[in-house]
């Protein structure tokens, strides 16, 4: 297949996509589709300004020095500690701090409110804490009993 497009990284570490034009676009960044529930089911490469310059509706079929600079840009984009376990919240009232343990290590967040806890798709949970940071609970069912036990005090 003819590779219709190139994507780079200039001299300042910006991204850059050349399309099938010859035109240079500066300062571009991938978005997935679907970061949480689908993540390979597709990839735009967007401008500065939010417009869509192309899109991968597949990442299998994307070539492997192409998808290194946009898992590599993701990476610092999407920052999202998985939680793991839930050790201990301080009231069952909001707002109340949760000791938690992520994949990235222990940690405590702020809850605000129960609306912070939004479900994504099936068992799947974003948490936002007090500095908008998010979290995300993969399998709300595959924690343990009292993850599960303090969980359902706020749902």
């Amino acid at each position: 297949m003819k590779q219709t497009h190139q994507l780079e990284r200039n001299a300042l570490g910006q991204l850059v996509f050349i399309d099938a034009k010859g035109v240079s676009h500066t300062g571009v960044h991938p978005v997935r589709a679907f970061p949480i529930t689908a993540p390979a089911a597709g990839i735009g490469i967007m401008d500065q300004s939010g417009k869509e310059l192309y899109w991968h509706p597949d990442v299998a079929l994307i070539s492997e020095a192409e998808l290194a600079l946009i898992e590599e840009e993701l990476a610092t984009r999407e920052f999202m500690p998985v939680i793991e376990k839930i050790t201990q919240v301080s009231t069952f009232a909001t707002p109340s701090i949760w000791d938690i343990e992520t994949d990235r290590g222990p940690t405590r967040i702020r809850l605000k409110g129960e609306e912070d806890i939004r479900r994504i798709a099936g068992n799947t949970l974003l948490i936002a804490d007090s500095n908008g940071l998010q979290f995300l609970i993969k399998d709300a069912t595959q924690l343990d009993k009292l993850s599960k036990k303090l969980l359902d005090r706020f749902r």
